[in-house]
């Protein structure tokens, strides 16, 4: 299978600038947590609940995808972690309890790239909620890791929630005229986008937004462009205490960490995905606030501090039963 996806990657990243999450097989079975495995993590941030939930791993081919890279720099800093250049990527969401509202960040892959991942209605679960009750989902872009969760088949998986997206993320992967002018090996990526998010939007369920706009008590987005034309990162402020949600920023923390300027394959501009990711690194040292990021190792949440000319990541410390949950 590992063969197959690279070959069917590398097609289309030959065919097009745009190049978008590569999907698996949609007949590959569906699966469930497994009991060995971490599924979710509570933690606190002044009033607010939140809980990370794994999706699944995803194996990467890190030479074929990373780009604006030094030569062996990519196999060199992963060395250095005692890893190979295939990784195991997380795929991460969030959980905010917040006044009254169950607040999901971002909705998982769904059955789109294989049978390590879509596990993120067992995490939920297992946290105590079904998808039903979720009131609310903030979405930092429309590629289908992200978004493939939103439905199974033809069923609305999250039928009570109100899904918010910036606006500039719908008007281009929703947009007809995008998915003509695209080459032919990229709008299986739009038709993948409008399978999963059209559905909310057609039956009113998407609230969009523009730019920087408070959304809920505490909860602002923030413009985050370069990885997609709307990118977006959620900041949840409460009691003095700082959490921002990163998205797709870091897809390879190993490697962009000590090297921000180093890019993916997955950027529709990567210049700008570039400038965002410094910029963002050098907030988070400066602020001196939590990030959760939804590709870096799982639970993905952590704080950022100088090492040299980069950075390092310094992961959360896992604390067990450390508070009450509601």
């Amino acid at each position: 299978m590992k063969r197959t996806f690279l070959a069917a990657f590398m097609a289309a990243a030959v065919a097009t600038s745009l190049v978008a999450p590569v999907s698996f097989a949609a007949e590959a079975p569906p699966t469930k947590v497994s009991r060995y495995q971490a599924g979710y993590y509570h933690f606190k941030l002044g009033d607010f609940e939140v809980a990370a939930l794994s999706d699944g791993t995803l194996p990467i081919p890190t030479l074929k995808l990373l780009t604006n890279a030094r030569p062996g720099e990519v196999a060199s800093r992963l060395a250095d972690t005692y890893q190979t250049t295939e990784v195991d990527a997380s795929i991460n969401a969030f959980l905010i309890r917040a006044d009254g509202r169950l607040i999901l960040m971002d909705a998982g892959t769904g059955e789109l790239y294989g049978p390590t991942l879509n596990k993120l209605e067992a995490s939920l679960k297992a946290v105590g909620v079904t998808p039903e009750q979720i009131t609310d989902i903030l979405i930092t872009h429309i590629h289908t890791d992200h978004t493939g969760g939103l439905m199974d088949g033809k069923r609305i998986v999250f039928p009570n929630a109100t899904v918010h997206i910036e606006q500039k993320e719908v008007a281009y992967w929703l947009n007809p005229e995008n998915r003509a002018r695209a080459p032919e090996a990229a709008k299986k990526y739009f038709d993948e986008a409008s399978a999963k998010v059209q559905p909310y939007v057609d039956a009113g369920k998407v609230k969009t937004f523009s730019g920087a706009t408070e959304l809920f008590r505490g909860i602002r987005s923030i413009p985050a462009p370069g990885h997609t034309p709307g990118h977006t990162f959620y900041a949840l402020e409460s009691k003095g205490e700082k959490l921002v949600f990163w998205g797709d920023l870091v897809h390879v923390a190993e490697v962009q960490m000590p090297n921000p300027g180093v890019t993916i394959a997955f950027d529709v501009d990567p210049k700008a995905a570039a400038a965002t990711r410094k910029k963002a690194f050098a907030d988070a040292v400066k602020g001196r606030y939590w990030v959760a990021a939804d590709h870096i190792s799982f639970p993905g949440v952590g704080h950022l501090r100088r090492d040299g000319s980069g950075y390092r990541w310094i992961p959360m410390t896992y604390v067990n039963d450390h508070y009450e949950a509601k």
